[in-house]
C-alpha cells in the first residue's frame, strides 16, 4: 500500500489566470458589437464598399456628352406592320397558334406575341427560323410575305 506522508503538504502549483480571447474580425462586424461600442463610445469605423452584396452585373459607364451628341434617334426600330401581318397571314393559313409557333421555332409564346403586336425589336435570328416554319419570306423589302416558293422563281428569272 502506498504511504502516506505525515507532514505538511505543499502545493507547488502556479496560478492560472484566464483571459477573454481578442475579438475576431467577423464578431466586430456583427450589428450588436457595432450598436454596443457606438452606445459605449467606441470608435467604429465604418466602410461603404461598391455594389457590395449585389448580384448586379456591372454596369457599362455611359458618356453623357456622347450621348447628347448623338445624331440617332434613341429609340430601336420596331417590326413593321408589313411583317406583322405576314407572320399573322401565314400562321393562320397553317391553323396554329401563336404558342404553337413559338414551340416550332425553340421560342417564349411572348416573342410570337410581340412581332404580332409590332412591339418586338426585330431579330434577324428569329425571322430566319420563322421563315422556314411558316414557309414565308419575312427579310427583305420587294419579296415580303411572298411564299418562298415565288421568291426562289423570281430570283432564277
Amino acid at each position: 500500500m502506498p504511504s502516506r506522508s505525515t507532514g505538511v503538504i505543499n502545493q507547488d502549483w502556479e496560478p492560472v489566470v484566464l483571459r477573454k480571447s481578442k475579438p475576431r474580425a467577423q464578431d466586430l462586424r456583427d450589428h450588436k458589437a457595432v450598436n454596443q461600442a457606438l452606445r459605449s463610445g467606441a470608435p467604429v469605423q465604418t466602410i461603404k464598399k461598391f455594389d457590395a452584396g449585389s448580384n448586379k452585373k456591372a454596369a457599362t459607364v455611359v458618356n453623357a456628352r456622347k450621348l447628347d451628341e448623338e445624331t440617332e434617334p434613341a429609340a430601336l426600330e420596331k417590326a413593321s406592320t408589313e411583317v406583322r401581318q405576314a407572320i399573322q397571314k401565314a400562321r393562320l393559313e397553317k391553323k396554329m397558334s401563336q404558342s404553337e409557333l413559338a414551340k416550332l421555332i425553340n421560342e417564349q409564346p411572348k416573342v410570337v406575341q410581340e412581332y404580332e403586336n409590332g412591339k418586338a425589336v426585330p431579330n434577324q435570328a428569329v425571322l430566319a427560323k420563322m421563315e422556314k416554319v411558316l414557309g414565308v419570306k419575312l427579310r427583305g423589302r420587294s419579296e415580303l410575305a411572298l411564299p418562298l416558293v415565288f421568291v426562289e422563281v423570281l430570283k432564277s428569272i
